[in-house]
């Protein structure tokens, strides 16, 4: 790679790391979405009432994250509860609708905070819920009591609202406990709804003190109202219910976390979904680069074979087996003689007194020693016929003096 490739690469990776930074550092967006869960701290969530109803109630809050006739059908009526159901909108099939009011017709309540309820249960209660989108939809809105003694818990809702109102009662059953009221403002033409509308009622139903309370405005529950002085109406409102143990739904929320594979769990997670991204990034740049970077296996060459040392070894063998020991001698004293030139570089030609001195300084031998190997060359050298003892005798010197040296 040249040094201007080295360069863009850099370049694009430091590009990225500035890119992910700024991703990781920059301020949130608030999230406006609809949730109503108690987990969620977000504007339309429910963490704070969820755990104000902790910390009032005398019982332990039971959550439910089941249906309502499978939440319903294994609990034991030996204790009444109040089942509390808050969402933008609610629906409740034929089975969730028969167990609601089997529960209630048992002597407990139900509590339903919904801008829309539809399905079965609306049908045998008789109730309809509705709004006015020309005048009435998110406009400010006086929310209040129907009691003159709560007149000081009412609120008025300036913003973060769907004014929605029952249309339809059954006036024989229901027991109207609120109002909302809205200023219209504009001309319109054949407008029949009035300004204040029934946005609270209590439907009593069985024979044991069970009753529905059917409320039209659930954003006063979430946090962004909690917490911007309009709890008092929230409070007085579940002021209503009995003081028995509270069941929570945490099942009919548009904001119920709904997994349904490992990679969506990994990606709702804020820490985990940026591990994945990295550890995905990092496996493409491992891939493009290793890729580049591996060569094809190298085939194994065998080096060839120093064969010197066993044809030295044949040829001193088949000399050995003629007997020609003076052969022998002559080559193993020349090939001595050519290792003290190419390691001491000494002159060999004159094996005197002076080469004895030298030898035995630089080869770190005894001067004896190296003399009478000297002095034995010398003898052999005079000799024309030489003996198996001379051979053995001269290899003796030799690796005596070689020993650790040549």
């Amino acid at each position: 790679m040249d040094k201007r490739s080295k360069i863009a690469l850099y370049a694009i990776g430091a590009v990225i790391v500035l890119m992910m930074i700024a991703e990781i550092t920059k301020p949130k967006a608030l999230n406006w979405r609809d949730s109503y869960a108690a987990a969620d701290k977000i504007p339309l969530g429910c963490y704070v009432l969820f755990n104000e109803l902790k910390d009032i109630s005398n019982n332990p809050l039971k959550i439910s994250t089941k249906t309502a006739f499978e939440a319903l059908k294994d609990l034991e009526n030996t204790k009444k509860t109040v089942s509390i159901f808050i969402n933008n909108g609610i629906g409740f099939d034929k089975q969730d609708s028969e167990s609601l009011l089997k529960y209630v017709e048992n002597g407990n309540s139900v509590f339903i905070s919904a801008n829309y309820l539809y399905g079965d249960l609306s049908d045998t209660l008789n109730i309809r819920i509705g709004t006015d989108y020309n005048n009435f939809f998110k406009k400010p809105s006086l929310n209040s009591f129907i009691s003159p003694n709560l007149k000081p818990n009412e609120r008025h809702f300036k913003d973060v609202i769907e004014n929605s109102f029952f249309t339809s009662i059954d006036s024989l059953n229901a027991v109207a406990l609120g109002t909302t009221k809205v200023e219209k403002t504009g001309e319109i033409i054949n407008d029949t709804i009035p300004d204040t509308n029934i946005n609270f009622i209590k439907i009593p139903f069985g024979k044991h003190s069970g009753a529905f309370f059917i409320h039209t405005n659930p954003f006063a529950f979430t946090n962004y109202h909690m917490l911007n002085d309009n709890d008092a109406y929230a409070a007085t409102v579940l002021s209503y219910l009995p003081k028995d143990q509270i069941i929570w739904d945490n099942y009919y929320k548009s904001g119920r976390k709904v997994i349904t594979s490992p990679l969506r769990f990994v990606l709702q997670n804020q820490a985990l979904k940026w591990a994945f991204y990295i550890a995905l990034l990092s496996l493409i740049l491992f891939v493009i680069f290793r890729g580049k970077r591996t060569q094809r296996i190298i085939p194994v060459v065998e080096p060839l074979k120093n064969t010197t040392l066993d044809f030295t070894r044949t040829i001193g063998d088949l000399y050995y087996q003629h007997g020609d020991f003076t052969n022998i001698i002559t080559n193993k004293v020349q090939y001595f003689l050519e290792q003290i030139r190419s390691k001491y570089y000494l002159d060999t030609n004159e094996l005197n007194e002076n080469f004895i001195s030298k030898l035995a300084v630089k080869s770190s031998n005894k001067k004896e020693d190296t003399k009478a190997l000297i002095d034995y060359i010398m003898y052999l050298k005079s000799k024309l016929n030489h003996t198996e003892a001379d051979l053995i005798q001269l290899n003796k010197f030799i690796e005596s003096f070689t020993k650790s040296n040549i």
